[in-house]
């Protein structure tokens, strides 16, 4: 008997551990892309209308995100490195070469996820 309630103390230690240990990975996010460019990023980079990356609100830098415009089905995985948008209702910011690879041309109905860091 005592093997079987060790073994149960182990299995729920095991458990509260890994979810403390483990960051959840970010869900989905849907809602409205818009196209910018120009000027520097908030992490000190240019921002380039021929990049693939774009602003977001809380996401670290570096992270990358797979962008899908929800009209097309047209994807595109950019690397987060701006904060933005600042208009409300809007999710995520796009360079002009991101937002023409999932053929979006001013705002879009978009879905974001989280794919890894660079």
């Amino acid at each position: 008997m005592a093997g079987n309630s060790l073994t149960k103390l182990f299995v729920l230690s095991s458990l509260v551990v890994s979810t403390i240990a483990v960051p959840t990975i970010a869900s989905a996010q849907s809602g409205i892309a818009s196209v910018y460019s120009g000027g520097q990023t908030a992490n000190g980079e240019r921002a380039l209308a021929s990049g693939l990356t774009a602003a977001h609100r809380t996401l670290p830098f570096g992270t990358m995100v797979r962008v899908t415009n929800t009209s097309t089905g047209r994807s595109v995985v950019v690397r987060i490195n701006d904060r933005g948008p600042f208009v409300s209702g809007r999710i995520i910011d796009l360079t002009p070469a991101a937002a023409h690879a999932i053929g979006c041309s001013g705002l879009a109905s978009v879905t974001v996820d989280v794919v890894g860091r660079s």
